[in-house]
């Protein structure tokens, strides 16, 4: 026994001396020779060590190298693509030879990788390596036997020390684009006993300036290395933007994760200065703090966040989402219930009129024609191809400038280049309308359908507070129905068709008292004053839309002494106006709503013109012809010649009679000369 173990100790004594020696034995420039061939045998790089190369076998096997680079192919902008101070391994021995790896220290210190896209978008790190030789079979004229299909068979019982990257530097170059990126400071360090002990990352970057934390978390990594799941948490901390994740994470062959996630940003404006390098283009002082919070699922190409909790501004969102990217297209999904959407944050300040309180002068080209008119570029419609969407969207409250919506509810479909737009409840001041917007891209150019109705909207409040217009009082109905198709904003307009009514009821236009103006005829083009106004039991009509051409045959005006009748057209592809307007001063008090041909003075008026410098004249001779001239012949006269004689014909009395006799003020030649 005794020799036994002096034989025992012999051999360790020899053993230890070897490992001792081996260094030695094996010098450190022929290792270092190999390992550059090696390398340029493998990526047809040059792989340079400039520092020294020293080997130690005990008490660990380990390499230290200094001053190590890996080039670039010609034609970049960098030496390198990789650059290395200093690289420190050490693994423990004894498990070696007994098959486990056990890292005593990986240190990489001072690294510098260096990331480019040339002009010609060829990537550096894309390696130009010799056709690998076909398998096993070309000797042996079998087929290869298959790989194992365990994840951790080959990496055995790793054990992980002393794990550091030390003051790293990444930096991605894109040629085409002329930009560059660089991650700075990079400092992490990884703790894993063993594969089934719990696998740590901790450390911190620099990107643009500001420090970003970093933290992972998996309980067990061999689940993950072998297609199972394992508990997982992921942390980035930042100055502009926190991220945590916490819940389970799968491996495989389509890895996914499914936990609770939360994101915080105190601003997205200063997220998005940082992120992009340059302040947001977006008036108005809205885009604040923001923050999510739900349940993440994730696997291969689909995530979906469900219960999340959105909080921008003062918003206050609930909703579900899902995408899928594994389609042709992105397939979108959700829902997002919003209990009061204010957009005037996000929208750029109203400028003020007159800083010094009157109105504020036109500007110059005010009343001249303007230049604009429909395109004949292409509609591009691409867009409605880019992705397919189900969402649905719920508002308790709208609010845009003054303009203050109720419960509302919109939900978009989009599918294979189809869009249609439920606007299934809407609560407008007081009324209530659904409509629907279908937009077809699927051919070329574009196509619409547009249906909408809305009743029982008070006009007063609603104008006023869209276009600070107070003069028409009533409650307003809708019902509008369009469609059309072209290749262009010009085709679309040429090729509309549709039909709709329009009508207010028991209101009032003020500002103005049609009646008594069309009585005194002196004032009838001079206004009223804005205390006055003209109550009416109805004020609308139907009107029809046929290839671009709007067309109205009823508009009516129902009041007391008073009815005013409208009909014309709007040509919306030469965007112009051809209308006429008659109004009729009645002797009956029956009331609004009475008959519409009751017998009275008429003086029509003629609207026409382009829709940006319309105007506005007495049709003179209808209205002689008709009520009106009868009207005034009668309250001068035979004696003075008739309404020939005031205009000037021949029989009767002489001009300087006439002048006398007449019971009107001034002259009709003075009152409707142009």
């Amino acid at each position: 026994m005794k020799k036994l173990l002096v034989a025992v100790a012999i051999v360790l004594v020899l053993l230890v001396g070897a490992i001792v020696a081996l260094p030695s034995l094996v010098p450190a420039d022929r290792i270092k020779d190999e390992v550059v061939a090696q390398v340029k045998a493998a990526t047809g790089r040059d792989l340079t060590i400039a520092g020294k190369v020293s080997v130690s076998a005990f008490p660990s096997l380990g390499v230290e190298v200094s001053n190590v680079a890996l080039s670039n192919p010609a034609g970049f902008s960098t030496k390198d693509l990789v650059r290395l101070g200093a690289l420190d391994v050490k693994l423990k021995l004894m498990p070696l030879l007994s098959g486990r790896v056990e890292v005593d220290s990986f240190v990489l210190v001072d690294p510098v990788v260096t990331l480019e896209v040339d002009r010609k978008g060829k990537a550096n790190w894309v390696f130009d390596t010799p056709a690998a030789k076909p398998a096993a079979k070309a000797e042996t004229g079998k087929e290869p036997a298959p790989a194992a299909s365990g994840g951790s068979a080959g990496l055995g019982d790793i054990v992980l020390g002393d794990v550091r990257i030390q003051n790293g530097r990444l930096s991605y170059i894109d040629g085409p684009a002329g930009t560059r990126e660089d991650v700075e400071a990079i400092n992490l360090a990884v703790s894993l006993k063993s594969l089934d002990d719990p696998l740590s990352v901790k450390g911190a970057v620099t990107w643009r300036a500001k420090a970003i934390d970093l933290g992972l978390n998996v309980a067990k990594p061999r689940a993950l290395i072998d297609g199972k799941s394992s508990a997982a948490d992921i942390m980035v901390n930042a100055e502009t933007v926190k991220l945590s994740f916490k819940g389970d994470a799968s491996g495989g062959a389509v890895p996914g994760a499914k936990g609770a996630l939360e994101l915080s940003v105190p601003s997205i404006r200063n997220l998005a200065q940082w992120a992009t390098g340059k302040p947001l283009a977006m008036e108005g002082s809205g885009l604040g703090p923001f923050s999510v919070t739900g349940q993440l699922a994730a696997q291969g190409a689909k995530v979906a966040l469900s219960g999340a909790n959105i909080s921008l501004d003062s918003i206050k969102a609930k909703g579900d989402f899902s995408v899928d990217a594994g389609g042709a297209r992105p397939a979108l999904k959700g829902k997002l219930d919003v209990e009061a959407l204010d957009l005037n944050p996000y929208l750029p300040p109203e400028k003020a009129v007159n800083q010094g309180g009157g109105n504020a002068s036109p500007p110059a080209s005010a009343g001249k024609p303007g230049k604009s008119d429909w395109s004949d570029d292409p509609i591009d419609a691409s867009g409605l191809k880019a992705a397919d969407v189900d969402f649905a969207l719920s508002v308790g409250s709208l609010t845009v400038k003054k303009i203050k919506v109720g419960k509302s509810a919109l939900h978009v479909v989009l599918t294979n280049g189809r869009l249609t737009a439920d606007l299934t409840e809407l609560a407008l001041y007081k009324g209530a309308g659904k409509g629907r917007v279908m937009l077809d891209g699927s051919q070329p150019g574009i196509g619409l359908d547009a249906a909408f109705n809305l009743k029982g909207l008070q006009a007063e409040p609603f104008l006023t507070d869209a276009a600070d217009f107070t003069r028409l009082e009533g409650t307003g109905n809708f019902d509008i129905a369009v469609a059309g198709r072209g290749r262009t904003e010009r085709q679309l307009v040429s090729s509309l068709d549709g039909k709709g009514a329009v009508s207010f009821l028991d209101g009032a236009i003020k500002g103005i008292n049609l009646a008594e103006m069309v009585r005194n005829v002196t004032t009838a083009f001079t206004g009223g004053g804005t205390a006055q106004k003209t109550d009416f039991a109805e004020l609308g009509g139907t009107f029809t839309i046929t290839d671009g051409i709007v067309r109205n045959q009823d508009l009516a005006l129902k009041s007391p002494l008073l009815r005013v009748e409208g009909k014309g057209s709007v040509e919306l592809p030469p965007r112009t106006v051809h209308y006429r307007v008659e109004p009729k001063a009645v002797a009956s008090l029956e009331g609004q709503g009475g008959k519409t041909d009751v017998g009275g003075i008429q003086v029509p008026v003629i609207v026409e013109g382009p829709w940006d410098n319309l105007s506005y004249r007495p049709d003179l001779e209808a209205m002689l012809k008709g009520q009106a001239g009868k009207a005034i012949n009668d309250a001068i006269g035979g004696k003075a010649g008739g309404l020939g004689g005031l205009l000037g014909g021949s029989g009767g009395s002489s001009g300087t009679d006439q002048q006398k006799t007449s019971p009107l003020p001034i002259n009709p030649g003075g009152l409707f000369g142009r």
